[in-house]
């Protein structure tokens, strides 16, 4: 794995603007929901990280023609019932988005898939889409430790009314996929709401997925017809946040972030950051039908927070982000209610923990969240900083090495090639030190 040198910033910090990669949930959302449909669906800034080109591939196993310039992706959608079997296992890598998505996808097919994941993915929890799948009379084969690999035998799917146990869009996509292939309406409620790209994309595409006032009800009506469509990707705001913190964090910096998505279930971490004494502005906004804008940020003091289970839902991809935050902030910050976080491509407590603690940062671990005592002073007591193979582990160490004066080094850095490929050219970009960084 590579190991690379990490910045620091320089006297007049981040500056310029920049066009973040298109968003890495709504790109797996619109290969999908494309493959899926009748005609042709053009993908306009489509992520092109690891992530995403696995959820491609997998749908080219399954006979979806995908064809691809720079980063507009085209799908000849010919239906959901010309899904095709795959002649070999569908490797997943490390995408929980892909995995989870398309167990509720197959579901509800006429043949049977196999489902295999890199050694990290292997780890994380299956349970809780192939249970409510399974009271839809989906036949879901997971290890015995509810795990990868998984084998889906395609059975015909009732329509229910599904209580999701955990706040996951995830989960809640599984289920909407195979909604729409049941025999009936489907009723989905879930405890907290979550982000809403696959419900908005449905509705563009032909579905009918009404969500009720109190956001938490989804009910999904089966077969639509679906049409292709163009589909617009905007930035992706967890990408974002990275260039978010380290603007804030990083004296004399001022940039603009163009065209982010600004759906109301991701703003979380803009929002926190904002509470804490953020300088943040939207300069402008649109919306068809995913609402974007433009963010301006410059450099801030802060001071600490409070995050209950509540708020996790919305910032659950940026909480590391939000503890960066917090060690520099005037007091002391307590994140509770996320023990989801646990279960992510790494138990990202424990090594969010561990590694701000080489910082000299004051972290304590708790079983669901963090306690971080903020300052303006780190004292490092390591230089050997570490990803975990986490990609948004290395991109906020990355941000945090730009606030010590000492030389510090990122072991398996091409990890942020999960999620963000050009993360560490972008970041010199802001720096004005603008290179090719390749991992």
């Amino acid at each position: 794995m590579k190991e690379i040198v990490l910045t620091t910033a320089p006297q007049n910090g981040l500056q310029g603007v920049l066009n973040v990669p298109g968003d890495k949930s709504i790109s797996h959302r619109a290969l999908l929901i494309g493959a899926i449909s009748q005609g042709k669906t053009i993908i306009n800034h489509f992520l092109k990280s690891q992530d995403c080109l696995h959820t491609l591939q997998a749908l080219r196993q399954l006979g979806v023609e995908i064809s691809e310039k720079n980063d507009q992706m085209i799908v000849a959608g010919k239906g959901i019932d010309h899904l095709q079997p795959a002649n070999q296992p569908l490797d997943m890598g490390n995408s929980g988005t892909t995995t989870r998505l398309l167990l509720g996808l197959l579901a509800g097919r006429t043949f049977n898939t196999e489902l295999q994941g890199d050694a990290s993915l292997s780890r994380r929890p299956m349970k809780r889409v192939s249970e409510p799948l399974q009271k839809m009379g989906a036949a879901i084969k997971l290890t015995s430790t509810g795990t990868l690999p998984a084998i889906i035998q395609g059975k015909k799917l009732r329509g229910k009314r599904i209580s999701l146990e955990i706040a996951s869009a995830q989960v809640k996509s599984a289920v909407i996929f195979a909604a729409l292939q049941a025999d009936g309406p489907t009723t989905i409620i879930e405890k907290l709401p979550t982000r809403n790209h696959t419900e908005l994309m449905l509705q563009q595409f032909g579905a009918e997925v009404v969500t009720a006032a109190d956001q938490r009800t989804i009910t999904v009506l089966p077969h639509p017809q679906l049409r292709g469509q163009l589909v617009q990707v905007p930035g992706d705001p967890s990408s974002a946040a990275f260039f978010m913190a380290a603007a804030t964090l990083v004296p004399n910096s001022a940039i603009v972030l163009k065209n982010i998505s600004l759906n109301p279930t991701r703003i979380g971490f803009l929002r926190i950051l904002q509470k804490m004494g953020g300088k943040v502005s939207v300069l402008k906004q649109a919306n068809v039908p995913e609402t974007y804008g433009d963010i301006k940020v410059e450099s801030a003091k802060l001071h600490a927070i409070e995050l209950t289970a509540a708020d996790i839902p919305a910032v659950i991809d940026e909480l590391p982000l939000v503890a960066l935050l917090a060690a520099s902030a005037v007091g002391t910050s307590k994140i509770t209610g996320a023990a989801e976080l646990r279960v992510k491509e790494t138990d990202r407590i424990a090594t969010v923990t561990a590694e701000l603690h080489k910082l000299g940062i004051k972290i304590t671990e708790l079983p669901d969240g963090m306690i971080i005592t903020g300052s303006s002073n780190w004292q490092p007591r390591a230089y050997q900083l570490d990803s975990h193979g986490d990609h948004r582990i290395g991109m906020m160490l990355a941000v945090a090495a730009l606030c010590v004066h000492q030389s510090l080094t990122l072991q398996q850095a091409d990890a942020v090639n999960i999620s963000y490929p050009n993360f560490f050219t972008d970041l010199q970009q802001l720096l004005g030190q603008s290179k090719q960084v390749r991992l």
